[in-house]
């Protein structure tokens, strides 16, 4: 009898093991600094977590000092930010609160780059819509 219930316990709890395998895996990271090597270290998780799990939903919300790291001719990392949007490894959205107060225009943005009425709004979206969050400093 013991091992009846035990396996009528194990069926029971399989959907629950197999959904926690198969969830979709979401991330949104959260960038303001100015320091290249923030810009660097987002670069590198993207890709590290987009190898590991090549489902996964990714994106970056820029805003604050970060603004510069998606702007066409100051961006260090722009080859990496085009590859990683163009190949839908990742999506990059542009705070336009933090663009209008620097006066920068979506046409000075790299391409892929997407602009989001406020990126603090994006993110908490995000979590409420169960995303994970990393906070990118350095």
């Amino acid at each position: 009898m013991t091992k009846n219930k035990m396996l009528i316990v194990a069926l029971a709890l399989m959907p629950v093991f197999t959904l926690a395998q198969t969830g979709a895996y979401k991330v949104v990271f959260d960038i303001t600094s100015g320091d290249t090597a923030a810009y660097k270290t987002v670069i590198r998780q993207v890709r590290g977590i987009s190898q590991s799990r090549p489902d996964a939903q990714l994106e970056v919300a820029i805003y604050g000092d970060a603004l510069p790291m998606v702007i066409k001719d100051k961006s260090i990392i722009a080859d990496a930010i085009q590859e990683l949007s163009s190949s839908k490894k990742a999506s990059f959205k542009a705070c336009a609160a933090t663009m209008k107060r620097n006066n920068i225009d979506k046409s000075q943005l790299l391409a892929g780059v997407e602009v989001v009425p406020d990126a603090i709004y994006e993110i908490v979206t995000k979590q409420h819509e169960g995303w994970g969050y990393i906070k990118v400093a350095q």
